[in-house]
């Protein structure tokens, strides 16, 4: 579901450290599918920052997330986002790049790991990237997911 309100930049357009640390503190606001956040926004440097935290889904599911963030750049420098249902790891999101698989480069070097053999089923993750904001993207996914 898309969230209430449309507050990110264009494709491809990193939003200021300002408005994604507003975006962040509002998540439960603007997803329906959200029912608790305890993401946390730190200032590493004055254009850097660090999100860490859990997005708690009402379908019982939690979105386990860390982003660094160059603000300055306008980019994600790492990410990671893991899925949980209770304490079973049901999918996850990685920048890890796998070269030697053709399958994933299309979205290069995004992809996620799923069942079966989830450390080594890995699709390809469109509209996961480094320049924009994944968040909004993941939450509305993970939002629908039963």
């Amino acid at each position: 579901m898309i969230p209430k309100n449309r507050w990110w930049m264009p494709p491809n357009v990193f939003p200021t450290k300002p408005e994604y640390e507003q975006f962040l503190y509002a998540v439960v606001g603007q997803f329906q599918a959200v029912r608790q956040s305890t993401l946390h926004f730190f200032t590493t440097s004055s254009h850097a920052g660090l999100v860490r935290g859990s997005v708690y889904f009402q379908n019982g599911l939690e979105l386990r997330v860390v982003e660094v963030i160059d603000f300055a750049a306008g980019e994600l420098l790492d990410y990671s986002y893991t899925v949980f249902r209770g304490n079973e790891r049901i999918l996850w999101y990685d920048p890890q790049p796998h070269p030697n698989d053709p399958t994933l480069a299309a979205t290069f070097p995004h992809h996620k790991h799923e069942p079966p053999d989830i450390k080594h089923n890995r699709k390809p993750a469109p509209g996961i990237s480094f320049e924009s904001p994944n968040l909004p993207k993941l939450i509305a996914e993970i939002g629908q997911l039963s």
